[in-house]
């Protein structure tokens, strides 16, 4: 089992909100997201593909739905 880069106590629902709007929204990639919530809030993993699918996976669970299934991926 691989750890996640994104410990989701961290993650608010503002944030989950945040990065719902570019995933979903936006249809940004994972790389992009990654990116975008490191220019937004600071972090050292800049556009790494992981740290933006760990991003996601965190705000989906958040907000009760599956980081797997429409709208998410």
């Amino acid at each position: 089992m691989t750890q996640s880069t994104v410990n989701p106590a961290t993650i608010t629902p503002e944030m989950a909100a945040q990065i719902r709007t570019w995933r979903v929204d936006e249809d940004l990639t994972w790389r992009s997201v990654a990116q975008a919530a490191t220019d937004l809030w600071g972090s050292e993993w800049g556009s790494n593909q992981l740290y933006g699918r760990d991003l996601c996976v965190a705000a989906a669970k958040m907000m009760g739905e599956d980081p797997d299934q429409e709208p998410w991926n």
